[in-house]
């Protein structure tokens, strides 16, 4: 099982962060994501954040669906643990059956988020992955990530907060709300 161990912090001044970045990293790609998420219909899923989402992410030759599932026990203040499930489909035709089906399971389209993301490898540790993204509507944001099994979770931890340090991050901007939640507070 493969965990996901990141976090995420608000950036006020991403052409001195991409800077720095570039000093510890090397950039792998850029690219635009746009990602919609569904959740159950009810009366109150635009009153009230659901529990449970999942989305698709639709790229040049294949659809991603994704969830996540919160570690709590692994997860503290600034870093946050996710088990990760995501698998693709390539035919246009199956992701609209399946979107057919999540319908009819009661799910309906709730966010679509767009950002922009340029993704770097750290030079210390190719499996950190540390990303700049500008999320339409909500800003600039950084994510440093690393994907383990679970006895690796405080070595990514350290390479994290090292990475944080490197790069100059005051622990006061990290912010691991969901983009999902911040986008839906502003409806």
């Amino acid at each position: 099982m493969w965990l996901e161990v990141e976090t995420k912090a608000r950036v006020k001044d991403p052409i001195n962060l991409r800077k720095k970045i570039k000093s510890i990293a090397k950039l792998d790609k850029k690219e635009t994501r746009t990602d919609k998420y569904f959740a159950i219909k009810n009366k109150l899923l635009k009153k009230k954040y659901p529990k449970k989402a999942f989305r698709i992410r639709e790229k040049p030759n294949k659809f991603e669906i994704n969830f996540k599932k919160k570690i709590k026990e692994l997860s503290d203040k600034e870093i946050v643990v996710k088990k990760e499930f995501e698998f693709s489909i390539k035919e246009k035709k199956d992701i609209e059956n399946l979107s057919e089906l999540f319908k009819d399971l009661n799910f309906e389209e709730w966010v679509e988020k767009t950002k922009i993301t340029e993704s770097y490898k750290y030079r210390k540790n190719k499996n950190l992955t540390i990303e700049l993204h500008k999320v339409k509507s909500l800003g600039y944001f950084l994510e440093i990530e690393y994907l383990c099994q679970e006895k690796e979770v405080e070595k990514a931890k350290q390479l994290i907060n090292t990475a944080l340090k490197e790069l100059e991050i005051n622990k006061k901007d990290i912010d691991n709300t969901g983009y999902t939640k911040m986008l839906w507070s502003l409806k």
